[in-house]
């Protein structure tokens, strides 16, 4: 491992230091007064295409320089809005010191009427922070999609999930003209929008609303891609219906419409699937407010999981597909924006329905680690689940005035879940010797509403860059249900029968959840380069959990409430949050500086002991970062902040939870909230041309009064675990990517490389446990693409899993993983299409896991397309080929090794049939 990264450190810096000698240099002026004109954009392109080659403005003076240029022919290109382009061609040697003293540029009001400037349209252009491709320089097949478009993009990649990567980063939101399409689902505008609708491709780091309003950049950023519509396709419609058919009951059968009328839109769309490949990419977690506020510690790979929690339901189902099981699912939406009164107001808002049911079993096989000894516990699981979900999202922005506006956010959500599950288990001494063992059946069903809110109104007082803001946002939620536990549980001694322990309850929830949080900001320019920014807020979060259970009585009725196993508490915090921040910007420097500081107060009521609690607290969140840009597409980043997160309501809770008889959940209403202070550097550098990016990150955090677990299993195997506080966790990363086009081809090389270390405090029996582990991964790519040829695309990767326990030094987690991926589409006559796609996993077997889980899964379609414009599509698919799919994930934790098994959709052979109609511009459209 250390040879091979090294060898990949040596490419990195072959790259970095390749020489180029030639330079252009020169001054800007305008023709008819000679003022030098700075900040002027200055390109030079490839003579032969036009294509973007470097890129760099005028200084204050006019001046511009651009240096270590290959060789070649060029055009030299200067712009500055209200005049001409001015182009010269350029021939570069390797030595060559071109210096153009005085370019004059001319106002097009003076240009005569009979002279005609000719520019051909450059595939890629940079303006700003926005890398903004031409969408037609990029050739498609008829009927493509904009998926199949971003695939060609230099530095742009697009995963077998739809998942996209750009310059290194992943792509968060896809927007159309500028609006969210359908929200929260990237894939229902890449995988259906026809990619000869689009003009251009914009690619850049979206601010918050608040940051592009006051120009103070908070931090918030996600890498987006828009997608800006041709106009002469905004006035028609489009869309695709597909039918597909397949052997044991498989089907797949989606329908998607669009209309455009200038700048109305409005789309809709039905998939009824059990494929698991369909209608299933909602991402309810970031929208809807699940959050690690339950229990958390770090995995081998030094990511956050939930390692235990109170959950609200007895079958724990989040009510999302993950791949677990066979799915079904029934879904459909609505879409509609409209811009009107000269762009001053608009509108958007997405309806969507979802009917889910997953069905299926796992099985899950854990080495307990505990002080002198070791348990294994051995479990399987069958579970039926269905959900009834409602989403209802909407904005509106209406612009007041010429300094101010107001804008609101909605949304809101309704489900309706129905679980149930089989449970068995059982534990094993270190000889092998039978501890326990469990039987249990749990059903629940469970009604959930949540209600967002969100207003922004933003003010531009008379002094340039002095503004004034206010941010009102609401998250209400309410989960409502019921259901049944039976479980048996028989205790052994020798491996003889001991004891015996049974449940049969019926248990009732009732939880619910308000938060108000209001900000007020205000910002107050220093001088040209540096800015102010005051901001005091109040949040408010109030919090009741009402949970009952009954034990059956006479006459077979659960009418006598278990008191050990009931609450009812309410939690309530108010926290008056304020701070000030510096940011200066000027050229290529950034820095802000700031802090903010919470008086926070925790009221907890348990009101079913008549038990009262108030506690204040202090919190913190210091915040500095550093950004540096050498170019547009060269920069260096520094940055630090320190949160403080508060306990959850189930943490705080003194209830103990018994869903599991086996592993009892305790609240600890004494809690204090944890502080993490987080640490990052970031590089990149990216050459559009040489479709060469570089990123690279570095991230360090520590923790104090870290939210942990301390666990007592007696030796009857019962395991017991409350959240406590610890210090001592820490975890530091590094992450490089690094992708270039190989010279003269069309193939594109790369490679990935991480590492990962981390360090966790928990206590295991009244004992402190750490952890400590480390995991690393490397990957080399390759693809190559030849329109209407062949597209290819390979990538090697290998894990290594490291980690040891302080309490059983003896006992490591050390394996490998490797995985090989290759897709491959090849274009044959009679229009037909060939698609393969294979992806080997080989996981290294240890002394805990000794079957063999490497898995070969190869998908295949075979494709023609026929009729006008290729409007229709037969498509035969096989997927595992090979019925080799087994679902399998392994994990190590702070005191335990688990591998999981479950069961997931195999092989089938389906048959589709596709038709994608198009009409936009009073016309057909031609591919």
């Amino acid at each position: 491992m250390k040879k091979l990264l090294s060898l990949l450190c040596c490419l990195t810096v072959i790259n970095l230091c390749y020489a180029q000698k030639a330079v252009v240099k020169g001054t800007v002026l305008d023709t008819l007064n000679h003022v030098k004109l700075s900040n002027s954009v200055v390109a030079l392109l490839n003579a032969k295409d036009s294509i973007l080659y470097r890129f760099t403005r005028t200084d204050e003076s006019g001046q511009f320089k651009l240096p270590d240029l290959k060789a070649g022919k060029y055009l030299l290109m200067i712009s500055y809005p209200a005049f001409a382009d001015y182009v010269e061609p350029l021939m570069l040697s390797d030595t060559s010191a071109v210096s153009l003293d005085k370019l004059m540029l001319t106002l097009r009001s003076k240009l005569l009427h009979e002279v005609v400037i000719q520019q051909k349209v450059a595939a890629i252009k940079i303006k700003g922070d926005t890398t903004e491709f031409n969408a037609d320089s990029y050739k498609t097949q008829p009927n493509a999609t904009v998926e199949d478009l971003l695939k060609k993009l230099p530095g742009i990649q697009v995963d077998n999930k739809g998942q996209i990567t750009a310059q290194g980063q992943k792509v968060k939101k896809v927007l159309v003209d500028g609006e969210e399409f359908f929200g929260d689902d990237p894939t229902l505008v890449t995988q259906n929008l026809r990619a000869d609708m689009v003009d251009k491709v914009q690619l850049y780091d979206k601010k918050s609303d608040q940051a592009a309003f006051t120009g103070v950049d908070d931090d918030k950023q996600a890498k987006t891609i828009n997608l800006k519509l041709k106009d002469n396709k905004k006035n028609g419609y489009f869309g695709k219906v597909k039918v597909g058919a397949g052997d044991r009951g498989f089907h797949d059968n989606q329908a998607l419409l669009n209309m455009f009328k200038g700048k109305q839109k409005f789309s809709a769309y039905g998939f009824v699937s059990n494929t698991g490949k369909a209608g299933l990419n909602w991402n309810e977690r970031e929208k809807y407010g699940e959050s690690m506020a339950d229990m958390a510690t770090m995995d081998a790979s030094g990511d956050m999981f939930i390692s235990f929690s109170q959950s609200d339901d007895l079958v724990n189902w989040d009510g999302n597909y993950s791949g677990r099981g066979y799915p079904l699912v029934q879904t459909g939406g609505l879409h509609y924006n409209n811009k009107w009164n000269q762009d001053k107001q608009n509108i958007n808002g997405n309806y969507k329905l979802m009917q889910l049911y997953v069905d299926g079993n796992s099985t899950e096989a854990v080495q307990d680690i505990q002080p002198g000894k070791i348990f294994y516990r051995n479990s399987k699981e069958d579970f039926r689940n269905n959900i009834l979900r409602n989403r209802l999202n909407g904005s509106y922005e209406i612009q007041l005035d010429s300094s101010s506006s107001i804008k609101v956010n909605v949304d809101g959500g309704l489900d309706h879940k129905v679980s149930g599950s089989q449970f068995g288990s059982n534990v094993l001494a270190q000889d092998s010797s039978l501890i326990n063992r469990n039987g249990r059946t749990a059903t629940s069903v469970t009604d959930m509403g949540t209600l967002n809110s969100n207003l922004l109104w933003r003010k531009k007082l008379k002094k340039k860059g002095r503004t004034l803001s206010l941010n009102v946002s609401e998250n209400y939620s309410k989960t409502t249900g019921d259901g049944y536990l039976n479980s048996l549980t028989e205790f052994f001694t020798d491996n003889k029968l001991d004891s015996t322990q049974s449940i049969d309850q019926y248990k009732t929830r009732n939880n619910e959840s308000i938060n108000i949080n209001t900000n007020l900001t205000y910002t107050e320019p220093l001088s040209l380069a540096s800015t102010l920014l005051f901001n005091y807020g109040i949040n408010i979060t109030n919090s009741h959990s009402n949970r009952n259970s009954f034990n059956r009585g006479a006459g077979g009725k659960y009418n006598m409430q278990d008191t050990t196993y009931s609450n009812d508490y309410a939690f309530n915090m108010l926290t008056h949050r304020g701070g000030v921040s510096y940011n200066y910007f000027k050229k290529k420097l950034r820095i802000s500086l700031g802090t903010n500081v919470g008086l926070t107060g925790y009221e907890q009521q348990d009101m079913f002991r008549n038990q009262k609690q108030r506690r204040d607290f202090v919190n913190w969140y210091p915040q500095a970062s550093i950004r540096y840009n050498f170019t547009q597409q060269r920069r260096l980043g520094l940055s630090y902040n320190g949160n403080t997160q508060q306990p959850s309501i189930n943490q705080l809770q003194p209830l103990r939870a018994n869903e599991d008889p086996l592993n009892i959940v305790i609240g600890n209403p004494n809690l204090k909230p944890s502080f993490r202070n987080n640490f990052w550097l970031s590089y990149s550098d990216y050459k559009v041309i040489t479709e060469r990016n570089l990123w690279l990150s570095l991230n360090y955090s520590t923790e104090t009064d870290a939210i942990a677990s301390n666990t007592v299993m007696t030796e009857d195997g019962k395991r017991t675990t409350q959240a406590i506080n610890v210090n001592g966790n820490q975890n530091a990363g590094i992450n490089m990517n690094m992708g270039w086009k190989v010279k003269g081809t069309e193939i594109r090389v790369g490679y990935n490389a991480s590492g990962n270390y981390f360090r966790n405090v928990s206590y295991l029996n009244n004992l402190q446990n750490v952890t400590q582990g480390t995991n690393s991964s490397v990957s080399l790519y390759s693809g190559y693409s030849k329109e209407k040829k062949v597209e290819s695309w390979l990538e090697l990767q290998a894990n290594y899993t490291s980690s040891q326990s302080s309490i059983q030094k003896s006992v490591q987690t050390n394996y490998w993983t490797f995985s090989i991926n290759h897709d491959m589409e090849l274009y044959l006559p009679w229009n037909l299409r060939l698609h393969s796609q294979l992806n080997y996993n080989i996981r290294q077997k240890t002394s805990v896991f000794t079957t063999n889980n490497n898995v070969a899964l190869w998908n295949a379609y075979v494709a023609k397309k026929f009729g006008k414009q290729d409007a229709f599509e037969v498509n035969f698919s096989v997927n595992d080929i090979l019925n080799q799919n087994i679902g399998f994930s392994r994990s190590a934790t702070s005191n335990n090794i688990t591998q999981s098994t479950y069961s997931t959709i195999g092989r089938y052979g389906m048959l589709s049939f596709i038709w994608n109609f198009n009409k936009a511009g009073g016309g057909a459209v031609k591919n």
